[in-house]
């Protein structure tokens, strides 16, 4: 019972902080009119640079939201490969805990290796096949309309005669913000994943509290509330539930062998599970010494901690995809490494 309230609080965690970008990034591309995204989507390598950054920030939390901007066309299949390589997850706080130098050294590697894995994902993997679905959750401006996404004067009038939906949504940010709070979800301290929670929950909160009827059923109601949030936490939910209890009946150590090829193999493999948990095997077993570097490089490049189960709900072509692309180059990078003995 108490490992489905703890699956059940990390999957209300991922859905809820998915939630709140979502809305964020929606709020600021109607303010905008969709110049921000524009700019961003007509400039490659910014976005291979901005996903770098946010996917080698310790955590998932970064992934997260470049899944979100993926989701709506903002960033292309090459940025979110670029953010899943960056990114180790929540392994990243074991990493700078237990060789803090080397956890450096790998997260800059990882940091040029998914720029440049992103650059040839786009210039070269075909996306027609793989954006089918994906390329239809574009944002939605309606130019012939100017939100006045802050009505002075008017949000006590809206508030006193709140919708349904809007009250609905106020309640569920409200609960978010008191988990996140009372530490009921997210990090049980207050860290930087902690208040980055507390600050998007809030700033939610606020959007949904001040925003005029049309823009909130129109554009978090209607594109992220109806169209999004189920399906992200139910898969999340499942896919969750499925990893723990398929570890519960497998212990990866016993094929930990003494061929290193056969070790980065498994290293590989156990990569493609979208769980933080088994690469902390990799992380144990190069802090003292058993697999070198090379090894420990490979299992970070194909896992992504957490990061991807949002895609799952989003596009099972696209999370098989990006795990692909990223197995292909972890692949090559651990084999290079082995055989130079780096």
């Amino acid at each position: 019972m108490s490992t489905l309230i703890e699956v059940l609080k990390n999957s209300l965690m991922i859905t809820g902080f998915v939630f709140v970008m979502m809305l964020i990034i929606e709020y600021i591309n109607v303010q905008t009119r969709g110049v921000w995204n524009e700019k961003i989507k007509d400039k490659p390598w910014n976005q291979y640079l901005l996903a770098a950054l946010l996917g080698a920030t310790p955590g998932c939390l970064g992934a997260f939201t470049v899944v979100a901007l993926y989701s709506h066309r903002i960033m292309s299949l090459g940025a979110l490969v670029t953010a899943m390589i960056a990114t180790s997850g929540d392994e990243a706080f074991v990493m700078f805990a237990m060789f803090p130098g080397k956890a450096l050294i790998l997260t800059c590697i990882l940091f040029i290796i998914g720029i440049f894995a992103g650059y040839l994902t786009d210039r070269f993997v075909p996306l027609k096949f793989i954006n089918k679905k994906i390329k239809l959750n574009k944002f939605a401006i309606h130019d012939e309309e100017k939100c006045v996404c802050y009505p002075k004067g008017r949000i006590f009038e809206q508030l006193k005669h709140s919708s349904a939906q809007r009250t609905l949504l106020i309640l569920i940010l409200s609960i978010l913000l008191l988990g996140v709070i009372f530490a009921e979800i997210g990090p049980v301290k207050w860290n930087w994943i902690r208040i980055t929670l507390l600050i998007t929950s809030s700033f939610s909160l606020f959007i949904v509290l001040t925003v005029p009827e049309h823009f909130l059923e129109e554009h978090l109601w209607e594109h992220i509330v109806k169209v999004h949030i189920p399906r992200i936490f139910l898969w999340t939910l499942g896919t969750l539930l499925a990893v723990h209890i398929l570890l519960q009946f497998i212990d990866i150590n016993i094929w930990i062998a003494d061929n290193m090829f056969i070790v980065l193999l498994v290293a590989l493999l156990v990569g493609i599970v979208p769980e933080s948990g088994p690469h902390l095997i990799f992380v144990t077993l190069f802090a003292s010494g058993t697999i070198p570097f090379s090894i420990l490089l490979a299992s970070s490049i194909v896992q992504d901690g957490h990061g991807m189960i949002p895609m799952l709900a989003e596009s099972k072509r696209g999370f098989l995809s990006v795990k692909a692309i990223n197995l292909v180059f972890a692949s090559i990078v651990g084999t290079i490494g082995l055989f130079t003995g780096f």
